[in-house]
């Protein structure tokens, strides 16, 4: 846990500070990253150290109600945007434009002061490429199912889907032109938007095209076609953020936004393989037979019968006999989740390391803050054992004629 805190500490130059675990006893434990940062930045310049990200982070979610997207987008006119409209509205982690909202928090020039209505509108036209993204690939994958719930083509039909999807990408656009910025800052989110979406399309593109004659896929490999896949659209949500705010901001901080946002988007996608793989799983990587860090890891550490299997699997041709339950014990037994989980940290560590030499306190507080957020939301769970008993502390209560819990933990 304190390995795992160095970064964030090196990064800012901070001495150590120490704080409760999350979890009982030591192991495999996790620290509240808000809570550090709040006692780091006590006498920092990050004027967004206070700001209440889970506030934020709802305010967001609910500019995708129904009668807010009426506000936003005007109304529906037709089947086809009313599709949308619901589309949009259905669940998801609201991510992207919770970052878009936060870059601009953090750059603009009157911190504190109400978030402008028009934000809003580019804040739909994030979520509005995201969604677009996922109806095209879940028609490009095959996949019957997504937030619990019919895919839209297993829902509507391919044709009405594929439709609906390039509709939410003119939306995108409609909204990025009509929000009240200057003309400078328009044509440079509207530049943003079409690169992003240019790098998801070849990301997407170089898996499509393994997918026709598929073969292993090295760890490198796998990497990459996420570094592709999923970074685009932090950096889109990011950078567009940033412009709002005004152009010279986004000239002074465009170049650690890119970095961190492939750290992230990378970090993100590994997390997700190594919680959505087999049949518990939202999706399962190896009956969709998509390019998996996992598997890409076992194929490395196989040998012999094992690779042969692991290998079939990239292969799209399963031996007779076999299940994919198999391979997915491979998984433990070759420690291939470890390997996984390792990845993760280092990618996320990335994130922290690159904003070094941003020099922008208020981006460079947010942008560790939302890390945190994304990757370690937690509950507090109990205490180290060890000092309970020490402390005369059973479950995390005094026992009669000790301190008081607040003594202990702050001890």
């Amino acid at each position: 846990v304190l390995e795992r805190a160095f970064p964030y500490m090196e990064a800012a130059a901070i001495p150590g500070v120490a704080i409760p675990l999350l979890q009982d006893d030591c192991i495999d434990t996790t620290v509240d990253l808000d809570w550090v940062w709040d006692y780091i930045h006590l006498s920092s310049d990050d004027q967004t150290r206070r700001m209440d990200l889970t506030a934020l982070r709802d305010e967001v979610d609910f500019w995708f109600s129904p009668v807010s997207l009426g506000l936003s987008l005007g109304p529906a006119e037709g089947q086809t945007e009313t599709i949308a409209r619901e589309w949009l509205a259905r669940a998801g982690k609201r991510w992207r434009p919770f970052l878009t909202v936060a870059a601009f928090q953090a750059l603009r020039k009157d911190i504190g002061k109400p978030i402008p209505d028009d934000l809003k509108k580019v804040a739909v036209a994030v979520e509005c490429f995201h969604k677009a993204s996922l109806i095209h690939d879940d028609i490009e994958d095959g996949d019957a199912q997504r937030y619990g719930e019919k895919t839209l083509h297993e829902e509507h039909g391919v044709a009405v889907a594929l439709n609906v999807g390039d509709l939410l990408i003119g939306e995108g656009y409609r909204l990025l032109a009509s929000c009240r910025a200057s003309a400078e800052q328009k044509a440079g989110m509207l530049r943003v938007a079409a690169e992003g979406q240019r790098e998801l399309c070849r990301g997407q593109g170089a898996e499509l095209c393994w997918a026709r004659a598929p073969l292993p896929l090295t760890q490198h490999q796998v990497l990459e076609i996420f570094r592709k896949k999923t970074a685009p659209a932090f950096e889109v949500a990011l950078r567009l953020g940033a412009l709002y705010a005004g152009v010279d901001q986004h000239e002074e901080v465009e170049d650690v936004l890119k970095v961190y946002s492939e750290s992230l988007g990378i970090a993100y996608q590994i997390r997700d393989d190594l919680s959505d793989f087999g049949a518990t799983g939202e999706t399962d990587d190896l009956a969709g037979l998509r390019p998996s860090l996992l598997l890409a890891i076992v194929h490395d550490k196989a040998k012999d019968a094992q690779k042969d299997l692991v290998a079939s699997v990239w292969r799209r041709v399963l031996p007779e006999g076999a299940t994919f339950a198999q391979v997915e014990q491979l998984y433990t037994e070759l420690r291939a989740d470890e390997r996984a989980s390792t990845l993760l940290e280092t990618y996320k560590e990335e994130a922290i390391r690159c904003l070094r030499d941003l020099e922008n306190p208020n981006l460079k507080g947010l942008l560790r803050r939302i890390l945190g957020k994304i990757f370690n939301d937690v509950e507090i769970k109990g205490w180290c054992k060890e000092q309970e008993m020490k402390n005369g502390v059973q479950n995390g209560v005094p026992v009669e004629n000790t301190r008081p819990v607040e003594a202990v933990l702050v001890k």
